[in-house]
């Protein structure tokens, strides 16, 4: 990796000899600026006003026009000898929660290695000082051009410095976000919850890729080819006003449950939707009469067998009865 900045950590009566490294890069497409009508390479030249001549990159300098348009020339050598603490050090300020510190503020990160074998432990002893902490080190760097906050934290155990921007360049928010009192209600919320929990399932970060480049990549290949460029499916345009909140929440946690339709939420009171009436429950006299009911039921059964049986025993005794002798 190349170096990108070489000084010193500041930590207390601490030093530690430390070079950064570019953390992150971006993998783009390279297009250049050409002529539409011939596809010819148009390059910028450095073309100097005075003169009316290009001039060598070699004879370039930064300048400053003040508002009553004189102009100062600042060489390489002068932006080098600035009377700037931080142009070589990074001092170590404060230690503070990595909540305080808003993400809008950060910029670029960089590594941070050790400059010689010596810086091994103080290194170290920073580093595991805000593992256990669970802090970050807020400090300042002057890089390039540039002098601007930053904060030192640890990424799978490496020291990162990351630079932000300051507290006055961020914008306010105010008028963005809607003024007028909207009201949601706990169901609502809560279906919101339930797909934000089914969206977060099985989340990975690192299967994400570019589909800007890949599709731009296409296009360029079938340039080269001399083929039909290809062409995504139309698809439906997403609706700009959702008139039913709970039914497109309903709707899209069916679709990221793969069809599966979630429960209907329970309704509060006061509603629109009529509720249905209560079961009314059954008197008890009702139940009383179907009780005698079935208890004069039984005793009828019950009669109609003893009856049975009596009329059976009768006929059994009358065949078994002898017949009268007749007389002599």
């Amino acid at each position: 990796m190349q170096t990108t900045w070489k000084g010193t950590i500041s930590f207390g009566l601490v030093s530690i000899p430390v070079h950064l490294y570019s953390a992150t890069q971006e993998h783009d497409v390279p297009l250049h600026q050409v002529h539409a009508k011939d596809g010819g390479r148009v390059r910028m030249k450095r073309y100097c006003e005075r003169e009316e001549k290009e001039v060598p990159y070699a004879e370039i300098a930064k300048g400053y026009e003040s508002p009553d348009g004189r102009t100062v020339t600042l060489s390489d050598e002068d932006l080098a000898d600035l009377p700037l603490p931080s142009k070589k050090i990074i001092d170590v300020l404060a230690f503070v929660d990595a909540t305080e510190i808003d993400p809008l503020m950060f910029s670029k990160a960089y590594y941070v290695g050790v400059a010689d074998k010596a810086a091994a432990k103080p290194y170290a002893l920073l580093r595991d000082a805000l593992v256990e902490s669970g802090q970050i080190a807020v400090t300042k760097i002057a890089l390039r051009t540039r002098e601007s906050p930053a904060v030192l934290r640890v990424h799978d155990g490496t020291l990162v410095l990351q630079t932000c921007i300051w507290p006055d360049e961020v914008r306010p928010a105010a008028g963005i976000a809607p003024e007028e009192d909207v009201a949601v209600r706990p169901q609502e919320l809560k279906m919101a919850r339930s797909l934000m929990d089914t969206l977060s399932e099985d989340f990975d970060l690192s299967q994400l890729h570019d589909d800007y480049q890949q599709a731009l990549q296409q296009v360029i290949t079938a340039r080269l080819e001399g083929v039909e460029l290809p062409h995504e499916e139309e698809s439906g345009e997403a609706p700009d006003n959702v008139i039913d909140l709970m039914e497109a929440l309903r709707s899209s946690l069916k679709q990221a449950r793969g069809g599966r339709a979630p429960a209907a939420p329970e309704k509060e009171e006061g509603e629109g939707e009529q509720q249905p009436p209560p079961r009314k429950r059954a008197p008890a006299r009702k139940a009383n009469a179907a009780s005698k009911k079935t208890a004069t039921a039984e005793t009828a059964t019950a009669e109609t067998a003893a009856a049975g049986k009596a009329s059976a025993a009768k006929k059994t005794t009358t065949r078994k009865s002898p017949a009268p002798r007749k007389a002599s």
